[in-house]
């Protein structure tokens, strides 16, 4: 379950910021239908920064009961606080989720050593499948492979979605690691290079409204036929690009209602709505590519 094209869902939001569960059921419904691998609930594209605690816990509950085990559920449990990633995580034992997702903790800017324990103590604590997320550019710490090797050797820290945009790592871990170690791209413009150099699958932004093309093409990939995986790869590379133009979230949300998957474009300050000179360029890539809500 943990492979091919995990979409990294965003949340939508009614009007005045609350979990639009109209919405929520149209995306888990297109991304069961479009055969997506599985959904990171209330990840970092899922607005997890800007949700409380008992937001956080009703959306991941909620997409749980839309999916209704058509698709495995991984739920986003990341925080600055060990403490706060210890208690999400521990909430979530007995609902029925496939694993989680971690993300480094952000603006503390631990030492290895910090990040090493902070991973641990989440996995003492816990028997949940526990995925580790690196995102230096966005935390302001990086998890480097030395660590991810160490950590690897814990039994419940199943694998690492890694978008620090250097492929290198991926033969500097993989041959060190357990052969049942997980390596995830987070990162969609070179998420076909990660899969061709030994990765599983990527954890995507663009799947959100692009769900078949992704599930192609990383199937595709899986199966080895990287001509067919990059003729696919192609039609979406502007689409990648265009879609962190803004900081994600925020170009995906407008796509996402532009194409009529979610109701509102709306997100929580301190986000913005897309420029329109950036919609205008958007718009008409999704339109060159025929995406629609199906």
């Amino acid at each position: 379950m943990f492979k091919g094209s995990i979409v990294a869902l965003i949340t939508p939001m009614d009007d005045k910021g609350r979990l639009c569960k109209k919405s929520l059921k149209k995306l888990v419904h297109y991304h069961i239908k479009n055969k997506t691998n599985a959904i990171v609930s209330v990840g970092t594209t899922g607005e997890s920064a800007t949700l409380n605690q008992r937001e956080h816990a009703s959306v991941i509950m909620h997409t749980l009961e839309l999916a209704d085990e058509n698709i495995p559920i991984i739920a986003g449990t990341g925080a600055n606080a060990t403490s706060e990633s210890i208690l999400l995580t521990k909430n979530l034992e007995k609902s029925g989720i496939s694993g989680c997702l971690s993300v480094t903790p952000y603006y503390n800017k631990p030492t290895q050593k910090g990040l090493y324990l902070h991973f641990r103590a989440i996995s003492e604590n816990t028997d949940l499948p526990q995925i580790l997320y690196n995102v230096p550019n966005r935390t302001g710490c990086d998890l480097l492979p030395k660590t991810i090797i160490r950590l690897s050797k814990l039994d419940n820290i199943i694998g690492l979605k890694d978008a620090s945009g250097d492929l290198s790592r991926v033969n500097q871990i993989k041959p060190l690691v357990k052969k049942d170690f997980i390596l995830i791209s987070g990162d969609d413009t070179t998420a076909l290079d990660f899969m061709q150099l030994g990765g599983q699958g990527v954890i995507s932004v663009t799947a959100n409204i692009a769900a078949p093309y992704m599930t192609q093409m990383c199937n595709f990939a899986l199966q080895g036929d990287f001509a067919k995986a990059r003729l696919i790869n192609k039609k979406l590379t502007i689409l990648h690009h265009l879609l962190f133009q803004e900081t994600n979230p925020i170009p995906i949300k407008w796509a996402a209602h532009y194409i009529g998957l979610i109701k509102h474009n709306t997100l929580r300050l301190p986000m913005t709505p897309l420029l329109k000179k950036n919609q205008a360029t958007l718009s008409s890539t999704i339109d060159s590519i025929n995406l629609y809500a199906k």
